[in-house]
């Protein structure tokens, strides 16, 4: 039986208690459409903000392939415009989907989401948040796979890999 500390090319792993992976990620640019795919949905809470998490991943194009941007909807903030901005976009997402959520009145819980979300590909928009020095990616906007998307924003076209254009 082959030691569990030892790495792929034969070496026993020792330590100085130290270790770093090194390297940084950069953020997506803003204003990136990328197709991607909720793989994880579920119920979360955090010092009691409870908020629907997801995690999505993406398909292309190929540079992000396999990224992956987290994404808390608060449908229960006290601001209720925070609130209704964050069922709406969950909704959108169940529409991205089949609409399996919206089929009923209640709270989806974890099972529901599975079910409903899971594995779809769809449109995402990509913007960077900057808060108190650090930055990371957000989902700013959800289209469907094929792109027809209504917006206020001035178009900027965009190849989404599939020879579909996006207006957004």
């Amino acid at each position: 039986m082959a030691n569990f500390w030892t790495t792929s090319d034969n070496k026993v792993i020792t330590t100085t208690g130290e270790f770093s992976s090194g390297g940084t990620i950069e953020n997506i640019p803003d204003n990136t459409t990328c197709l991607a795919l909720i793989d994880e949905a579920g119920w979360a809470e955090y010092q009691g903000d409870e908020y629907i998490s997801l995690r999505w991943v993406i398909a292309e194009p190929a540079i992000y392939k396999g990224r992956k941007i987290f994404q808390k909807l608060r449908i229960n903030d006290i601001n209720t415009k925070k609130a209704d901005k964050a069922k709406e976009m969950l909704m959108a997402i169940d529409a991205n989907c089949g609409g399996k959520l919206a089929q009923s009145d209640e709270t989806p819980n974890d099972t529901a989401m599975a079910k409903a979300i899971l594995e779809k590909l769809m449109l995402i928009k990509i913007m960077i948040w900057d808060l108190e020095g650090r930055t990371g990616n957000w989902i700013a906007k959800v289209a469907p796979r094929n792109g027809a998307v209504t917006t206020t924003e001035t178009p900027v076209v965009v190849d989404d890999g599939l020879h579909n254009e996006i207006p957004w």
